[in-house]
């Protein structure tokens, strides 16, 4: 089923969207299947469950006597980080999809100075109905790009926007939300020149609403549930 799956997602995403598996609650065995599908992104939620499932591959690694196996793997983390918990994180993923407010960027951009890297992020707007839910308000993400432009934030590449919808059966909210997220975006881009080279990505879409993401100019679609059915852990 999630070989089915992924190749059928593959086969209906534009080339200019990345499919990002999302492996949360799922055993590593699932990665592994995803993997041997063709996919290479895979995201986490919690950082102890992602640092489990880095564990499970380097034993893997051994097991198998193979230190190059699954090698080109790729991960994102997509859930609200503490401060407290970027050891768990940082030295694994590639991006940080889900960076929803200044106190958790100015720590992470300490971390990558101590530990002499770059963290590449994307910032998480708010723009959904749920108060639940995390993430800045336009304007922060504006003054965010601005300290970037005068120099702040050395230790921190600045990636792109990552958003949810509303989650609703409305198709028409979930298009006003993903206009906004756009709009976002694109002010992002025209506005601050010096750091729209590495602002490429546009993180928006899950399982029940992709389609209409792609619409509005996703880069990258999180799915999870069609990919590996409900949570088994």
């Amino acid at each position: 089923m999630i070989e089915k799956v992924i190749h059928r997602l593959k086969s209906e995403l534009p080339a200019t969207v990345k499919l990002v598996a999302v492996s949360k609650f799922h055993p590593f065995e699932s990665i592994e299947e995803a993997y041997r599908a063709g996919q290479r992104i895979f995201a986490e939620s919690r950082p102890q469950e992602l640092a489990s499932k880095v564990r499970a591959l380097e034993a893997r690694r051994i097991e198998l006597d193979d230190p190059g196996y699954m090698s080109d793997i790729e991960w994102h983390f997509i859930g609200h980080l503490q401060t407290n918990k970027l050891k768990l994180v940082l030295p694994y993923v590639s991006l940080v999809q889900s960076v929803d407010s200044v106190r958790l960027l100015d720590a992470m951009d300490s971390w990558g100075r101590t530990s002499g890297c770059v963290v590449n992020v994307l910032l998480e707007p708010h723009v959904a109905a749920e108060d639940t839910k995390q993430g800045f308000e336009a304007e922060e993400v504006k003054s965010i790009l601005q300290a970037a432009s005068r120099g702040e934030y050395k230790n921190i590449r600045f990636k792109g926007i990552m958003g949810m919808a509303t989650f609703t059966d409305d198709e028409n909210v979930i298009r006003s939300d993903f206009a906004s997220l756009l709009r976002i975006y694109e002010d992002s881009l025209s506005e601050f020149p010096s750091v729209s080279a590495d602002f490429q990505e546009l993180s928006i879409g899950m399982s029940d609403d992709y389609s209409i993401a792609v619409e509005y100019g996703s880069t990258m679609v999180r799915i999870g549930s069609m990919i590996f059915g409900l949570r088994k852990i």
